[in-house]
């Protein structure tokens, strides 16, 4: 059998299966319903026969079928509303016991913005500093220069100050 025949049938019996599990669903979902309406029937009757003494007409039977009917479905509703705040409350639960964890995040958060900020500052300190250092260099730098410069001129001065004093005492 080759493979696209082989998928062409698997897709034939997967057809067929569905059609035949809905065909299934609604023949017992017919028949079960049909069942309850019976006993609905059979219970009502019991309870009007005992109640009154006599036997009931269809309307009443009816009636009470439909009553019975819509107390099942109140109590379906009811039982689903339970559910429904059952997972409210696992829900609350959970947020609950999550708040814990997120608090703790977003006081580790606060805590690390204030370390940055931190960092933040001495980045601006050392920057500070190392400016402050490069001017310093060129005042030193600048200072030295006329150091020399002065130094020079009084050795200039001195020299000729000897010079003049030495031609002085020759003659």
């Amino acid at each position: 059998m080759a493979k696209s025949d082989h998928f062409i049938h698997c897709g034939a019996l997967t057809k067929w299966f569905k059609e035949l599990i809905t065909d299934f669903q609604s023949i017992v979902i017919l028949d079960s319903r049909q069942k309850i309406q019976e006993e609905y029937h059979k219970v009502g009757e019991r309870r009007v026969i005992t109640g009154t003494g006599s036997k009931p007409d269809e309307e009443v039977l009816n009636t009470l079928e439909e009553i019975q009917e819509r107390h099942d479905a109140v109590k379906e509703i009811e039982k689903r509303l339970l559910d429904v705040h059952q997972i409210c409350l696992d829900m609350a639960v959970l947020v609950e016991a999550q708040a814990d964890p997120l608090d703790h995040q977003k006081s580790e958060v606060i805590r690390n913005l204030r370390k940055l900020m931190l960092v933040t500052n001495a980045v601006d300190h050392v920057q500070w500093g190392t400016d402050a250092l490069k001017t310093a260099k060129s005042m030193q730098e600048i200072s030295c220069k006329c150091k020399m410069i002065a130094i020079s001129l009084v050795l200039i001065i001195a020299i000729l100050t000897v010079l003049s004093i030495s031609k002085s005492w020759k003659k």
